[in-house]
């Protein structure tokens, strides 16, 4: 898949510290890219970098084939994390600086305002003051200004802090709309279910190294065990547990379902199937529940980053 944004070995230090230790990345076009990592980790570092607050002390970064420089400022978009809006300007004055600042002329600026502030259901914030919006109207000014200039590429740094649960599925399916548009979005969060609900690439950066990059089911393939979760309501329970725990690895386990009966996760040897597993449960008792534990996002996340 053609990539919009390439890191190549990029090093970046303080003084004695290392934020950024010979990363290499590579971001699809038209994908959500989630970009993880616990604090510290030299996220931040490297988002400050691609939109050029600061350089990089050694390494290349590229987009869309051209050598990063100051000409594609206007092709990025960022959203950080602390918020950049000036509190005493009003809404409308405030976003049509702000488009122009992006490039764009004052009738294109007030062409895509009127589009969002309609598509957000805004229009009547034009001529309050931000000081005057909660934290969560401002969010939505944030991220207007962030995309009203149609980047080609979308940096948003935890885009739904400060959202209630209904403004954060409105900006979530603005998000993926605009991928479906064509926009490449790389997105940094700590919110693991977002991750896992949006997201096409990921990679995990961590003491200033990437550990983990690619497709996010092909990483979860990598770190899936061979383990199932199973509920049983069986014939003999001491009949049951004596016979599993000699053929297969169980431990009690903990999902939700409405039905009270047995709970395991059953680990497959590796000369042993699926199939298999769930024959042996059915002559046991009456099986409710089989399914493959896929391991989650977090799963990774914390599995990765405890071993380094």
């Amino acid at each position: 898949m053609e990539s919009i944004l390439e890191v190549k070995n990029v090093i970046k230090q303080y003084g004695d510290y290392t934020a950024l230790n010979n990363v290499t990345l590579n971001v699809p076009k038209g994908s959500i890219y989630g970009l993880l990592g616990p604090n510290g980790a030299g996220k931040t570092s490297l988002i400050r970098i691609i939109n050029q607050i600061t350089l990089p002390d050694s390494g290349e970064i590229y987009l869309d084939g051209e050598k990063l420089s100051p000409k594609h400022i206007s092709h990025i978009g960022y959203m950080p994390e602390e918020r950049g809006l000036y509190k005493s300007m009003k809404v409308g004055e405030q976003a049509l600086y702000l488009a122009q600042l992006k490039g764009l002329s004052k009738s294109e600026a007030k062409k895509q305002l009127e589009y969002w502030f309609e598509e957000l259901d805004i229009k009547g914030w034009w001529n309050k003051k931000i000081q005057e919006l909660s934290k969560g109207m401002a969010q939505k000014i944030q991220f207007v200004v962030t995309v009203l200039h149609q980047p080609k590429l979308l940096i948003l740094d935890e885009p739904f802090s400060g959202f209630d649960p209904v403004n954060a599925n409105i900006i979530k399916d603005e998000i993926m709309q605009l991928r479906d548009k064509g926009t490449t979005i790389i997105f940094s969060t700590h919110r693991m279910e977002s991750v896992e609900d949006m997201c096409d690439h990921i990679a995990l950066i961590h003491k200033s190294n990437k550990l983990i990059e690619g497709k996010l089911h092909d990483v979860k393939r990598q770190y899936r065990s061979n383990t199932f979760q199973v509920g049983i309501v069986p014939a003999s329970l001491e009949g049951l547990l004596a016979g599993i725990n000699t053929r297969y690895q169980t431990t009690q386990a903990n999902f939700k379902t409405l039905d009270d009966e047995l709970k395991l996760e059953v680990q497959l040897p590796e000369n042993s199937t699926s199939r298999e597993l769930l024959e042996y449960l059915m002559q046991q008792g009456n099986v409710t529940y089989f399914v493959e534990k896929i391991p989650s996002v977090n799963d990774i996340f914390i599995q990765t980053v405890s071993q380094k």
